[in-house]
Parts: structure tokens; C-alpha cells; sequence
């Protein structure tokens, strides 16, 4: 199993792809995990994220999402299996899932029902405790949900994260560029050789230049070199050439996501968008996510083709 020595640089969130019925499509999944993993500033790859339908997914699924992947990428660069879960013993389960999958770290979602009723700080160390029991040899990234969220993490608790030595890395996608802010300067106080690496899929250039180690993001399944070209510029301190990449990107952006925030519908688009681009040969979705509309599907062909990815 590879070892995480190296969180900074270009983290895809992998999509699932299926087949017409709704199965995992296992050829399908092992080719976009070898095309991920063939780019160069790529260092890892996560399973089961929400670009992945991670919540269309059983748990024997996301193992074997996490199996198929892990195998393809043997010896090339390290797997990420998120959790997502609502319990303690659920998580642990979860973990030594991965874990035996072939999965290199695991990446913490906040338990769901949080967002409906808040949680303490209390709740999430233990949360976090709890997987690092289950599985204590691999790495955690601690996944920060948006701050309009209840699930949203304080500056405090990630400063407490942070100096857990089993976090390796997070993830952040505060949505609030100044708590954004504030939350980066927490960790690094806290522990600077903590990793932090942005999932603004949305704003990706504004939060590159905010001092981060990369991107984990599920756009980087659809379009990794354009954004291992943004983060190779921004770690270059070149602007102009960093807003220029960054130019091709937003007609790409609005078009999967809507000028919103990601969203199953958005995923949805970016198979779309994929499968336009050639990246994939079916943009099936789980339902109850939508297939894009004949209106979108134009618009991502318009700035797939602006982008000169168009395939077919």
C-alpha cells in the first residue's frame, strides 16, 4: 500500500462512473483512475467523495470503488477513501473497509446529521479519534464543510485537529473567504507542516492565492491539467498567466456548476462535460441525481469546445 508522504499538489475527487443500469462500471473506473494518475502534478487520487455519488453508493460499494481504484494505482500514487457516516462504530466499520480495500488515508466528512443539529467539539474529536482506532496506520484529512453550514468547523477546532499527529491534511471549502482566511492562518499556527489544500471547485484561482499546498477537488476529474497549469502558475507567482488559465476554466465552471455551489445536479453535469470531452464514454448518473437538461448539455459542449477538450 503506497504511503501519503506527499498531500501537496493536485488531488482529484474521482467520479464513478456506471453502466446503463445503474452498475459500477469497473473498465470504465480503472481507465479515468490511470488517465487521473498519468498527469503529473497529480499525487493522489480520493474515492467516494460526492463527485464520486458517494451517497448513491452502499457501503460494499464504496469499498469496492476504493478496491478497483487502489488496484489500478498500485505503485503509482496513493488512494483517498472518504467517510461518510453517522456514527462512531458506522465510521470505524467504514474505515477498516478502506482500509482493507487498499486504501492509503481516509478522508472525514463530517457526520450529516450534524448539519440538521450542530455538534461540539467534543463530538468531532471523537469522531476523529474513533476512525484513527479503526484504522491507526493510515492518515486522516479532516474535510471542512461550508461555514453557513452547522457542520462548519471553528478556527479553534481545527487548530485542535490540526496538532492531532494522525491529520496529515484539509480540505477546506469554507464557502466565506474571510473565515477562509482565518481557519488557514488557525492550522498553520497550530502546525505548519499540516497540508491545506482548497476544494473551491467554484472559485479555484481566488483560493489558490490565499498561501494553500493545492487542490482536492472534483473538477480535477474532468479537467486536471487545466488546473495543475492554474496551481503550477499561482505556485510560480505568475497572475497574468495564472488569470488567463484560470479564464478557460470559468466557462467550464458555470456551466457544470451553475455559479452555485456543487450540487448531485452539478455532478451530474460534469459527467456530462466528461463525456463530451472524451474523458469518459457514459455520463450515467444514480438516480434520484438528474441528468442535465438538453440546455445544459449545449452549454457544457459551448465550453468544452472554448476550452478545445471537445471530443465528440
Amino acid at each position: 500500500m503506497p504511503s501519503i508522504n506527499n498531500y501537496r499538489g493536485i488531488i482529484p475527487a474521482i467520479s464513478c462512473p456506471f453502466t446503463p443500469d445503474h452498475r459500477i462500471d469497473e473498465p470504465a473506473l480503472r481507465k479515468l483512475a490511470s488517465w487521473l494518475a498519468g498527469h503529473e502534478g497529480v499525487v493522489a487520487v480520493m474515492t467516494n467523495g460526492h463527485t464520486g455519488e458517494v451517497f448513491a453508493l452502499t457501503p460494499h460499494e464504496r469499498a469496492e470503488v476504493t478496491r478497483i481504484v487502489a488496484d489500478e494505482l498500485k505503485g503509482k500514487i496513493p488512494v483517498i477513501s472518504s467517510i461518510v457516516c453517522e456514527g462512531l462504530a458506522d465510521a470505524a466499520d467504514h474505515a477498516r473497509a478502506a482500509k482493507e480495500a487498499g486504501a492509503a488515508a481516509l478522508d472525514v466528512m463530517p457526520p450529516h446529521h450534524w448539519l440538521r443539529f450542530g455538534f461540539t467539539s467534543g463530538h468531532a474529536l471523537q469522531y476523529f479519534e474513533a476512525i484513527h482506532n479503526a484504522a491507526p496506520d493510515l492518515d486522516l484529512v479532516c474535510h471542512v464543510y461550508p461555514a453557513w453550514t452547522r457542520a462548519s468547523y471553528s478556527s479553534q477546532l481545527l487548530a485542535d485537529l490540526a496538532r492531532l499527529p494522525y491529520v496529515q491534511a484539509f480540505k477546506v471549502g469554507q464557502r466565506d473567504m474571510n473565515k477562509y482566511a482565518r481557519d488557514i492562518q488557525a492550522i498553520r499556527e497550530a502546525n505548519a507542516s499540516k497540508a491545506i489544500l482548497t476544494c473551491h471547485d467554484e472559485y479555484l484561482l481566488a483560493s489558490m492565492v490565499q498561501g494553500v499546498d493545492g487542490a482536492l477537488v472534483g473538477f480535477a476529474t474532468f479537467i486536471p491539467q487545466l488546473i495543475i497549469d492554474l496551481w503550477n502558475a499561482v505556485k510560480a507567482g505568475d497572475l497574468k498567466k495564472a488569470v488567463e488559465i484560470q479564464a478557460v476554466i470559468t466557462p467550464l465552471k458555470d456551466a457544470v456548476y451553475g455559479g452555485g455551489e456543487p450540487t448531485g445536479e452539478a455532478h451530474a453535469r460534469m459527467k456530462g462535460g466528461m463525456y463530451l470531452a472524451g474523458v469518459i464514454d457514459d455520463a450515467t448518473v444514480r438516480p434520484p441525481t438528474e441528468a442535465p437538461s438538453k440546455g445544459e448539455l449545449d452549454a457544457l459542449r459551448a465550453a468544452v469546445e472554448q476550452a478545445g477538450l471537445l471530443a465528440r
